[in-house]
């Protein structure tokens, strides 16, 4: 199995704990995560060899934050530093009614001042099979969409495998308007391969909708099977994509969420099985589990799409079991509940 390199920003999370609200909190846990470090975080679990590159800031809590990369077994030889802070972002738990909150605290972190030229795409894709970013890095700024455009680019050179995860994310796309937006992200995804994205992504980001049904009137209702018009849709626009994943979430409410997904390779639509996630612990990280489950699938199953399919949508419905941004997980634990075993008994 390949190496595979993702990039993007790794964050401080700060978190009121249990349920509690923010005007509540004496004082807040400490976590680190990312979108693309955490993708990293679930590869290496499953035994992949991977890297994650960043900008981080040369003091104390950058070198946690490298840290708790290195503690999971993500390469971290290829991060570049400077600047003066690492970004943070407060998290508020929601439950039942009560939907999660995030608070972003980023502006001026080390990777939203990155620029052109700082990081060597040759040297740290030399070796590498797969290469994975996210529509979060693009919104940071101007400067991180112009190095991301640089990694693709140069990842497309190289013949290495690029895949994304659209992200869209509404409370950070400052620097541009929707038209700018649109023009980032249609440029960036145009040399991917493999690209992941929900109903929300695909229209916020391209004005691609489902055809027929309304998401937000029919929520966890929604079949599979109405979701074939978006893979299309995205397929015409982006014509070297060679699979478009679409993820099904059902928000019954903030503790109770349905998860299944769908795989279109341009012949066949593969779905999986929708999966109940009951008393959810946190969803956070729900969707990067899911990218670092399918990559490990496709690297694993190339032959075989429902499978790798099936694993990353059990691997990211183990996600949100687990405390934290990172999907703490291994194949066994994956393959176990792929075959059918979600009774949690202990393992003695």
């Amino acid at each position: 199995m390949g190496k595979v390199v993702t990039f993007g920003e790794i964050m401080l999370r700060l978190a009121p704990q249990g349920f509690l609200r923010f005007s509540q909190a004496n004082n807040f846990d400490a976590i680190y995560g990312g979108g693309e470090s955490n993708v990293a975080v679930s590869l290496a679990n499953y035994g992949v060899d991977v890297d994650f590159v960043t900008r981080l800031p040369k003091n104390d809590i950058g070198a946690c934050a490298m840290m708790e990369m290195r503690k999971r077994g993500v390469g971290v030889d290829k991060i570049v530093y400077g600047g003066d802070r690492l970004g943070i972002y407060f998290l508020e738990t929601g439950a039942v009614s009560r939907g999660s909150k995030v608070v972003y605290d980023r502006a001026h972190s080390a990777i939203a001042e990155i620029e052109s030229g700082m990081i060597d795409w040759k040297e740290v894709f030399d070796g590498v099979e797969w290469f994975h970013w996210t529509g979060i890095t693009p919104a940071i700024s101007q400067g991180a969409a112009d190095v991301c455009l640089e990694a693709v680019k140069v990842a497309s050179e190289m013949g290495v495998t690029i895949s994304t995860d659209l992200n869209y994310r509404a409370k950070l796309w400052k620097y541009c308007d929707a038209a700018h937006r649109e023009a980032v992200m249609t440029e960036l995804t145009s040399y991917c391969d493999i690209v992941l994205g929900n109903e929300e992504d695909a229209e916020m980001h391209f004005g691609i909708k489902p055809e027929g049904i309304s998401v937000q009137t029919e929520g966890h209702n929604v079949k599979a099977e109405a979701f074939l018009s978006v893979c299309e849709q995205m397929m015409k626009k982006f014509p070297r994509a060679k699979k478009v994943i679409t993820t099904l979430r059902g928000s019954i409410s903030a503790s109770h969420n349905t998860w299944a997904g769908v795989l279109y390779d341009g012949t066949t639509l593969f779905q999986t099985r929708q999966y109940q996630i009951t008393d959810i612990v946190d969803r956070v990280g729900g969707g990067d589990s899911f990218m670092g489950g399918l990559i490990y699938g496709l690297l694993k199953y190339p032959e075989d799409d429902q499978n790798a399919l099936d694993f990353a949508v059990a691997a990211s419905c183990l996600k949100h079991t687990i405390k934290g941004d990172a999907n703490l997980v291994t194949v066994p634990e994956v393959e176990k509940l792929m075959g059918g075993d979600a009774s949690g008994r202990v393992a003695r």
